[in-house]
């Protein structure tokens, strides 16, 4: 009989323990699969070199900005001064092909004029050496005239001499008049010989005449030609106005060089992204680095939350700003406060090499976990006590 109601008092304590557990636990989602999370940032060189100075240990807590680890910068301010020494040249380049513009503006126009003249003044050169020619030719015929008159002059008074010289004879006529005719005849045989000579000086007035034309002809045409290069100056000027284009895109080349070697050098010198604790510091003074190579790691502590793993038959009343309370298995249960800041869009598997297949009606069914972000609420860590890693247990109060 006392064993009867022994064993129905532990019943109705077990009940009630029951009872009570149920009532604490009710609207409450807890896991032990679950670790403090946070950024962690890895430093990398952007710039190949050897390590001059390593300014941080292993656990140092850096601010932003400050520097880490300095490259050696004389190559890279050599390449900035080389590429500053281009940038002069181009810049003069290019102030010289923007002045050539007008310049060769101005000279084509005044070279069309110029040429447009000289075609007038040949033009008018031929109209001269034309009008030259006809006259030469007209100087020509009329001493040919000349020469024939004074030659039947001449023939004239020589018959006159030989027809008195048989009546001079005869006495027929007296001396004095056949002196004269004789002096007549001398006088006209003198006639016609300066006439023979005005000839062969019209004739020889008329090639050179000619000459002439051919060479204000001659003359026209390079003027034509000189015209129809001038006409170019269109083109010219196009020209000039490329290469005035083309040096001052060499310029902004030339900028963007200076620009790319003055930031090779910044990169000389490797400064903190973001304030944390320097961890994975393999690197020491007089080290040769490559780009991309990674230096070391920066844990960021002041923004810390916790990854919870949560079996997804736990997320059934689990909403997105829910109370939490965390317990830090470092610090002797030590709770912090938070709330559910999200949940993940897939199961922690899912992302896993090999997902499993665990559709419903499989034999073997395991329960997947769903992560889970819990953000603590501001100045629950002044002491930056919490460490990526540590592993703590989240309580999700989902009622």
């Amino acid at each position: 009989m006392a064993r009867a109601r022994l064993l129905i008092a532990v019943v109705i304590v077990l009940l009630i323990g029951a009872g009570v557990w149920y009532w604490l636990t009710r609207g409450r989602e807890s896991t032990d699969d679950a670790q403090i999370d946070s950024h962690v940032t890895q430093v990398s060189a952007r710039v190949a070199g050897t390590l001059v100075k390593v300014a941080v240990d292993d656990n140092q807590t850096v601010d932003a900005g400050a520097m880490l680890v300095e490259l050696d910068p004389r190559d890279y301010q050599v390449a900035v001064d080389r590429a500053r020494a281009e940038l002069a040249d181009a810049e003069a380049a290019a102030q010289a092909a923007q002045t050539n513009v007008p310049i060769t503006s101005t000279t084509a126009s005044s070279n069309i004029l110029t040429a447009r003249g000289g075609v007038a003044q040949a033009q008018s050169g031929i109209v001269a050496a034309e009008h030259e020619v006809a006259a030469a030719r007209a100087r020509l015929t009329a001493a040919q005239a000349k020469l024939r008159e004074a030659e039947a002059n001449a023939t004239k008074a020589t018959r006159d001499v030989e027809r008195l010289r048989g009546l001079l004879a005869k006495d027929e006529v007296s001396q004095q008049q056949f002196d004269a005719a004789v002096a007549a005849a001398d006088a006209q045989r003198a006639a016609a010989d300066s006439s023979g000579s005005q000839v062969a000086e019209a004739e020889a007035g008329v090639p050179a005449a000619q000459s002439k034309l051919m060479q204000a002809r001659a003359a026209e045409q390079q003027a034509h030609a000189e015209l129809q290069s001038a006409q170019t100056a269109p083109q010219q000027v196009l020209a000039t106005k490329a290469r005035a284009s083309a040096a001052e895109a060499h310029v902004q080349q030339a900028r963007a060089n200076l620009a790319q070697a003055e930031l090779n050098l910044q990169y000389a010198t490797v400064k903190a992204p973001i304030r944390g604790v320097v961890s994975r510091k393999g690197i020491n003074a007089g080290q040769v680095v490559q780009a991309g190579q990674p230096l070391l790691a920066i844990v960021d502590v002041d923004h810390v939350w916790v990854t919870a793993n949560f079996k997804e038959t736990q997320l059934r009343n689990m909403r997105a700003g829910q109370n939490a309370t965390v317990d830090v298995d470092a610090y002797g249960g030590r709770e912090y406060k938070g709330r559910v800041d999200s949940i993940a869009g897939a199961t922690g598997a899912r992302f896993s090499l090999l997902p499993p297949e665990n559709a419903t009606g499989n034999f073997v069914k395991v329960v997947q976990r769903v992560p889970v972000k819990i953000a603590l609420d501001p100045g629950q860590d002044p002491e930056h006590l919490l460490r990526p890693g540590m592993s703590v247990t989240p309580t999700v109060f989902t009622r």
